[in-house]
């Protein structure tokens, strides 16, 4: 079966660095699916789980934005933050969900900045969903 080589990388560095049958993931746009032979592209990728097919299994990735630039034979994944699912720990992202949602509930008591706990909010239930869905 042919591939297409993936690379995601964070400013901390490499993440995930494989050969795979496909990709999915969640852009600013929607849902993308690529397979080997993709035509370019770029695109902004929303807060979601990169889904990873190979060899008969699937890896999952949760990023936290960023963007995906897709040539014929790799994809390169550029994201803000990135964690392979078996890294995630669930316990630290179950206390990031409860602090998200405890500011966006103080939010009209104060001056709260209600997109960033919004996003934290989405980022801890992304990890948790991606960790959960590993396993």
């Amino acid at each position: 079966m042919k591939t297409v080589s993936v690379s995601i990388v964070t400013p901390d560095g490499p993440v995930y660095e494989s050969d795979v049958e496909m990709v999915s993931t969640k852009a600013a746009s929607g849902e993308l699916g690529i397979l080997p032979g993709h035509v370019p592209m770029v695109a902004p990728l929303a807060i979601g789980a990169v889904r990873l097919k190979k060899d008969g299994h699937t890896d999952l990735v949760a990023v936290s934005g960023g963007f995906l630039e897709v040539r014929p034979d790799k994809v390169t994944i550029l994201a803000q933050a990135a964690e392979n699912a078996n890294e995630i720990d669930i316990d630290r992202a179950i206390r990031a969900k409860q602090r998200a949602e405890e500011r966006l509930r103080k939010q009209k008591q104060s001056e709260i900045d209600y997109r960033r706990a919004e996003l934290a909010l989405r980022r801890a239930l992304n990890r948790i969903n991606v960790a959960q869905n590993a396993r």
